[in-house]
């Protein structure tokens, strides 16, 4: 089991590191959106701020490196980079699945990066369908403190689990399970999917047994299917995987599905955001973090002064959608009119 935790990881980050693991025919949406150019924007773009908050602690932008890893040497190395960059730029960062953490003594520093990034949020993960192959509270627990998080996320990959040679496929009354996780944990739970989306529906489900915080992860990205699909040595997941390469919700329409039904939930927009750009629009539509990983997973093969690199990439393009529109900081980026969804313009709308 060790053996082959470790090599899962691994392989996965391989291909990952390719373009065969997107989705076919499916984007995130977010195209239709438009930001209305502002030719005064009477702002200075120096004193543009990035800066807001997650889980009571302060970023220096919007922005979170989404679970991409762990257990293994790649990994140990591609978290590290990720941490020391997320605590130079203040992002949030996410682990990988902490299953392997428990289940092998092989890698354990892989997802102990609290060292390298002492001061910004840092999220713990775990497979929610594991609640029905024995972990509970306990389990969860202990990765908090072996992790140091500020919190927990688990995530639903039902389809990706299907496809997987090796899947746990029992998803059968998970609510109550992840209700009492919730009800006992040390720390809030969040709830995110691996690029397939959550709607609003099933999300209100999840925030009234107690979950925290969504993040949506959408499709338009990596499709997990994609990448089980290129392990798999069963021609009947592989057919399978095929015909559902464009399966999903786009993030756009899982954005706007959540806020409506939940107007105050903490929101993270991931799935398929490559730019700056792509943040701001998520953002205006309701999203309060943007989430970030194959965009960053190259560079974290290298290290983490490139890491930085591509973050500043990203907080320059977000800077210079919002001196586009004269937006000063988030709060007024969330609240501009200066948008156009689907050609509909918000510009001048009460």
């Amino acid at each position: 089991m060790e053996a082959d935790i470790n090599v899962r990881k691994t392989e996965h980050i391989r291909l990952c590191l390719t373009d065969a693991v997107e989705g076919v025919n499916k984007t995130t949406g977010l195209e239709g959106i438009e930001f209305i150019h502002n030719a005064l924007p009477e702002i200075n773009f120096n004193k543009i701020d990035l800066s807001t908050s997650f889980l009571n602690k302060p970023t220096h932008a919007p922005f979170l490196v989404s679970s991409m890893t762990g257990g293994s040497k790649l990994a140990e190395d591609i978290n590290i980079n990720l941490a020391k960059a997320s605590e130079e730029k203040g992002w949030a960062i996410a682990l990988g699945s902490t299953r392997a953490l428990l289940e092998s003594d092989a890698y354990k520093d892989s997802f102990l990066i609290r060292k390298h990034a002492p001061s910004v949020p840092l999220i713990a993960n775990l497979g929610a369908v594991q609640l029905n192959y024995g972990y509970g509270v306990e389990e969860a627990e202990r990765i908090v403190e072996m992790t140091e998080a500020d919190s927990l996320v688990l995530h639903l990959n039902s389809l990706q689990e299907v496809v997987q040679d090796e899947g746990d496929l029992n998803f059968e009354n998970l609510l109550p399970k992840i209700e009492e996780v919730c009800k006992n944990l040390s720390v809030p739970v969040g709830v995110k999917e691996v690029g397939f989306g959550i709607d609003g529906t099933v999300a209100k489900k999840l925030v009234d047994v107690g979950i925290d915080y969504v993040d949506v992860a959408g499709a338009g990205g990596t499709s997990w299917s994609q990448v089980e699909k290129l392990r798999s040595e069963d021609p009947l997941r592989v057919a399978a995987a095929e015909a559902f390469n464009s399966w999903g919700i786009p993030t756009k329409e899982c954005l706007v599905s959540v806020r409506s039904e939940l107007p105050e939930i903490p929101l993270v927009a991931s799935g398929g955001m490559k730019t700056g750009l792509d943040a701001a629009k998520a953002i205006t539509i309701g999203a309060d973090l943007v989430g970030f990983a194959r965009t960053l997973l190259k560079a974290a093969t290298e290290s983490s002064e490139e890491v930085v690199r591509a973050m500043e990439q990203i907080e320059f393009e977000l800077k210079m959608t919002m001196f586009g529109i004269g937006a000063e900081n988030i709060t007024e980026l969330k609240n501009t009119n200066r948008v156009s969804i689907m050609g509909k313009s918000l510009l001048n709308q009460a």
